[in-house]
């Protein structure tokens, strides 16, 4: 059994955008005691897409049954099938036939058994931080190289994909299906912590800004202060700001609360 307690929160700013698109929530299962999933959608063309993938993340996760021990390829299968599936269902919706809803994604599983798995799919971020380094941040560079190797785009364009809408890689795109990118990490031990977060945030802050901030206060504390410092870089400009904290936490050592004494010869 892993040796930490979890500190977790999640938070949300809408910015200075009319409406709140973004969704970021915390699940547990009572089919996976001890496992914990977070979500984080962000919708780029209204709130949709995001509310469809947290129902499908809940869905899917109260369905997954972890068995005498966690594996991390059935992990990394649950993550795939949620983003995927959520694809096909945002996809379905009646006003994605003039609307097209869309929504990038970023997903976590923690085990009892010391291991993270995450997923993304687009520009939300899942960030690993140990103390006040960041040991991992998610970025699309898998998904340019297979725009290179499996659809044979030359580099150059494959860069590029953010501006072509046939290439963009979120859920809910009718020209193109999802790339999923897949990540894990065992070992975990206090100190520990991820972030998974929107561009409205990590586009204003550094990578160390960020592990800083997480490694020095709870996630409340944290979620607060780098809101406030968003809005203050943003100048007015800001995007929808969203957030899950995951913070594993090394219990406190306990003292011992008695005392010794000699011992008596017994009569």
């Amino acid at each position: 059994m892993s040796a930490y307690k979890i500190e977790a929160g999640t938070a949300q700013h809408i910015g200075n955008r009319p409406q709140q698109n973004d969704r970021v929530a915390l699940f547990t299962s009572a089919q996976a005691p001890g496992y914990v999933l977070a979500v984080l959608a962000d919708g780029n063309t209204g709130p949709i897409g995001a509310d469809q993938v947290l129902l499908t993340s809940k869905h899917l996760f109260d369905e997954f049954r972890t068995g005498d021990a966690s594996s991390l390829p059935r992990l990394q299968e649950l993550l795939r099938a949620i983003a995927l599936e959520a694809h096909q269902v945002i996809k379905m919706n009646p006003i994605a036939a003039t609307a097209e809803p869309q929504s990038a994604i970023a997903l976590l599983v923690l085990t009892p058994q010391g291991q993270a798995v995450w997923a993304h799919v687009g520009d939300a971020r899942v960030y690993r931080f140990a103390g006040e380094t960041c040991a991992m941040r998610s970025n699309d560079e898998a998904y340019v190289q297979h725009l290179v190797g499996e659809d044979k785009l030359p580099l150059d364009a494959a860069r590029k994909h953010r501006s072509s809408r046939l290439l963009s890689n979120v859920l809910g795109n009718s020209f193109k299906a999802p790339f999923v990118s897949i990540g894990w990490h065992e070992g975990l031990q206090g100190g520990d912590a991820f972030m998974l977060c929107s561009d409205g945030l990590w586009m204003l802050f550094k990578d160390a800004e960020l592990a800083a901030a997480v490694a020095r206060n709870t996630p409340r504390q944290a979620a607060e202060r780098l809101i406030g410092k968003a809005a203050e870089r943003a100048n007015g400009k800001g995007d929808n700001c969203s957030m899950a904290i995951i913070k594993l936490v090394a219990p406190p050592k306990e003292v011992p609360n008695y005392t010794v004494q000699k011992m008596r010869r017994a009569v």
